[in-house]
């Protein structure tokens, strides 16, 4: 990808393709401008372990995101707004502070509505010494596009795939195309993999090369879960890691339109997904043990390590 902040003009960079006048301060659907913002810059230790690790994962969460899910537990930074303007020298400095903390790895969350910024931040750290791993840490509702004008960039592909139904993705994230997008995308994961030399993990067991699958069971959505781990195999097979998830929580909103996404997961339901994880044939599969339902899991949105060491209260 060409660093052209021109992308913002009429923004496409996500499925979205809202066109929205970012360099003229208009935000587009994910609610960013071309203005890049950052809500904490922070070492973080509830990823997979092999991206965490013991060390913990350099965590960078970006403000805004394409997708507008009713049970996101970041909602006061992907849909509210929370974060401060910073400039992409900036970025690229806090990746070195994270590295000088000792991360296993630079740790983007939702970056791709920013992905000039991105792009040029992670080669600016790399001139500067920065040589951990990039994880992309994404929703997966991405284009094929810039995944792979991004490929040459990032080592580590972090990413949900949500849904398989269109119906339920448009109730639930408000894209009705999520599937077809996120299978796209994933492809191209892969095929960046491939190229790259597949997956590959230090002698600590920390990955250096690879994809992640998360996905989340939701409560009342069994099959959709089911047909989800289907099309990831179809796509990946044991080319990539699975995450099943069962950290589900409601939040405000949930509970208060009732139904399934008012509670949790039950054992039997995220049992049966894992079995089908299984029964495919997953061998680099993660999973979570009981008592995961927890706000404790979502880190303090509170401009951590944005401003810069010196200007830390």
């Amino acid at each position: 990808m060409e660093v052209d902040f021109g992308l913002y003009d009429r923004c496409e960079l996500c499925p979205r393709k809202c066109g929205a006048r970012r360099s003229d301060g208009r935000a587009g659907l994910c609610g960013a401008t071309a203005t890049l913002r950052v809500a904490r810059s922070a070492l973080h230790f509830w990823e997979e372990p092999p991206i965490s690790g013991t060390s913990g994962s350099g965590a960078i969460f970006f403000t805004g995101c394409p997708l507008r899910c009713v049970f996101c537990q970041n909602h006061e930074i992907s849909q509210e707004g929370f974060g401060l303007e910073v400039t992409t020298e900036r970025l690229a400095q806090m990746m070195l502070e994270l590295m000088e903390k000792g991360a296993n790895n630079i740790n983007l969350v939702t970056p791709l509505h920013y992905a000039p910024h991105v792009r040029k931040a992670i080669l600016e750290a790399r001139k500067a010494g920065m040589d951990l791993p990039i994880v992309c840490n994404t929703s997966g509702y991405e284009r094929a596009e810039v995944i792979r004008a991004m490929s040459d960039v990032v080592d580590i592909w972090l990413t949900d795939f949500k849904y398989s139904s269109d119906a339920v993705s448009g109730r639930l994230s408000a894209v009705p195309d999520y599937a077809e997008r996120a299978t796209e995308a994933l492809r191209e994961m892969l095929a960046s993999l491939r190229r790259a030399g597949g997956r590959r993990l230090n002698r600590d067991g920390i990955m250096q090369r690879g994809i992640i699958v998360r996905h989340l069971v939701l409560p009342g959505h069994v099959d959709d879960s089911l047909a989800v781990l289907d099309r990831v195999w179809d796509v990946c097979g044991n080319e990539a890691d699975l995450s099943v998830m069962n950290q589900y929580t409601p939040n405000a909103e949930c509970r208060s339109r009732g139904g399934d996404l008012a509670r949790s997961v039950t054992n039997d339901e995220y049992e049966t997904v894992l079995d089908h994880a299984d029964d495919l044939g997953f061998e680099n599969l993660w999973w979570q043990q009981g008592g995961t339902v927890s706000e404790s899991f979502v880190p303090a949105f509170d401009a951590t390590g944005v401003r810069g060491p010196e200007l830390e209260c």
